[in-house]
């Protein structure tokens, strides 16, 4: 069958992202109908036109325009792709004289080569994501929303921080919490529902008030996590959710805890030596054919130690052990073992998540003992 002959310039028109062509020199060579729509320019206003003169209202100095001209100016010497990430661009309404909408874009420059490998064209693609921001910022605001705010528990010095991943609606089933209980003594638990998401936040929100409430009446975390378990039956996605719990006694000084499938809660002593609570480790939540009671051990200790509850985005890396992550964790530990918890856990964090962010969530705990 004939082929035929393809338009290219029908093509570029009828692309449904915001594309111009653009010279090597930021001349502007052609720019198709959503690229013209988005800026709200005509045409003649565009091609032919240097590039930082389609922005007429800005000031040719602002930020954002000479980050673009600089990955202009990379992709065309370079020969390379220059991206330039989510940038806020506020931009007037075409109907509300003096009425400006504040709106994100992606920016990538592409370069295309000549028949001797030389750049003869940059393809300028603009990516509105102001809609994914916006839904970002509510997945956000219910992910807060569900976890408790930060509040002193009895007379315990403690932090808690929540780190979203670094990618799509950033809002998961990670969780912590703390809890008074009767005595001296309180509740401390970290926990990872499977999957990203609303249903993973929804499902995180309906096993945390759950599990506030079992240690509340248990005498202890083993008992706490296998009537959560029983709970986690009954609830669509929240199988194989993993948790760590802690009951904190100050009274006989003791850590009594128990794990279904989490990575171990750290306990930091003054001299610097990090202890990681593995000795009481079960299947995660409803992981199990039938139900069955879980195991917990108790662990002493001493003045002025510090107790760090995590989840596994902070330890875990791609294609890499977890005895890396947690030997990581002990070092950060060590070196900063003289911080107050809001200090420490800044400081953790800073050590263990990467420049760009994490690719998964990371919630984590700090008690002072």
């Amino acid at each position: 069958m004939k082929v035929p002959a393809v338009d290219y310039a029908a093509v570029f028109q009828a692309l449904p992202g915001a594309v111009a062509l653009v010279t090597p020199q930021l001349v502007y060579a052609d720019a198709n109908a959503e690229f013209l729509r988005l800026r709200g320019l005509a045409r003649e206003q565009v091609v032919g036109h240097f590039v930082p003169d389609d922005q007429p209202e800005k000031d040719p100095a602002e930020p954002l325009l000479l980050r673009v001209l600089a990955s202009m100016r990379q992709a065309a010497g370079t020969g390379e792709r220059s991206i330039v990430a989510l940038q806020r661009y506020d931009m007037p309404d075409p109907h509300q004289p003096g009425v400006w909408h504040e709106r994100y874009f992606n920016m990538t420059n592409i370069p295309v080569l000549g028949p001797d490998g030389r750049v003869t064209l940059l393809l300028h693609r603009v990516e509105d994501v102001t809609e994914l921001i916006r839904a970002r910022e509510v997945a956000l605001t219910l992910q807060e929303a569900m976890l408790p705010a930060p509040r002193p528990v009895g007379r315990h010095p403690a932090a808690v921080r929540y780190r979203p991943a670094a990618e799509a609606l950033n809002v998961a089933g990670d969780w912590y919490d703390l809890a008074d209980l009767p005595g001296d003594r309180i509740a401390v638990a970290v926990g990872d529902a499977v999957g990203h998401g609303l249903p993973a936040a929804c499902v995180m929100g309906q096993l945390r008030s759950a599990l506030t409430a079992a240690c509340l009446v248990s005498e202890g975390p083993a008992r706490a996590l296998e009537v959560l378990g029983l709970y986690a039956r009954t609830i669509d996605g929240a199988e194989n959710t993993t948790v760590a719990t802690a009951f904190v006694d100050w009274e006989t000084r003791t850590i009594t805890y128990s794990s279904a499938g989490h990575p171990p809660p750290g306990l930091l002593q003054r001299d610097g030596t990090v202890q990681f609570l593995d000795q009481a480790t079960d299947p995660p939540l409803a992981s199990r054919p039938q139900h069955a009671p879980r195991v917990q051990a108790v662990t002493a200790f001493g003045e002025g130690a510090v107790l760090v509850l995590y989840t596994d985005g902070l330890i875990e890396r791609r294609r890499e052990d977890i005895d890396t992550g947690l030997a990581r964790l002990a070092d950060s530990l060590a070196r900063h073992r003289a911080e107050e918890p809001e200090a420490l856990a800044d400081a953790v964090l800073d050590d263990l998540l990467p420049p760009g962010g994490a690719t998964d969530d990371t919630a984590l705990v700090v008690v002072r003992l």
